[in-house]
């Protein structure tokens, strides 16, 4: 099924969401996160984007290099960042219309929980740390946009502003 996505503005996308006591809370909502995805063209998506006050999100096989498939990220965090920065053109399908420069560390050690409740930690790398970061922001409250600079974000204000306009009251 496909999820109406939450767009910037709403207030669950700047909740910080808590940890997860168990993964199979979130085991019946995956596929529909996958489709919804896919559905709009993404390579990521977090639980809040769709309406869900759930610490997991879900990341595109396409963007991993070892040929992994769809991929289940429950309770995420970094353990390490690298110096190493570099600059790439971002989007997110709650801001849609909108793409930014956001500068973050090329190479990430996370840990997470998988779809079958396995506890990983692996190192990611180019695009799929790209993602991984953009969407664990998201699980932090924390837009790409507040990553720009603020010469930049002046320069899209009215468009986050058009954007918000049917959250506020």
């Amino acid at each position: 099924m496909i999820l109406p996505i939450r767009t910037y503005g709403d207030p669950i996308l700047r909740e910080k969401l808590p940890l997860l006591a168990s993964h199979e809370e979130v085991l019946p909502l995956i596929q529909d996160m996958i489709e919804t995805m896919y559905d709009d063209d993404g390579i990521g998506l977090s639980a809040n984007q769709a309406g869900y006050h759930y610490r997991f999100f879900v990341i595109s096989g396409n963007v991993f290099e070892d040929g992994r498939p769809d991929s289940v990220f429950i309770n995420p965090g970094l353990l390490e960042v690298s110096e190493d920065v570099w600059d790439y053109e971002e989007g997110c399908l709650s801001v849609p219309g909108i793409r930014e420069i956001v500068y973050r560390p090329r190479t990430i050690r996370v840990h997470y929980t998988d779809a079958g409740g396995k506890e990983q930690e692996e190192e990611l790398s180019d695009l799929a740390g790209r993602v991984f970061q953009h969407e664990l922001d998201h699980l932090n409250g924390i837009f790409f946009v507040d990553r720009i600079s603020p010469i930049r974000r002046a320069l899209i204000r009215k468009k986050l502003k058009e954007l918000s306009k049917k959250h506020t009251k």
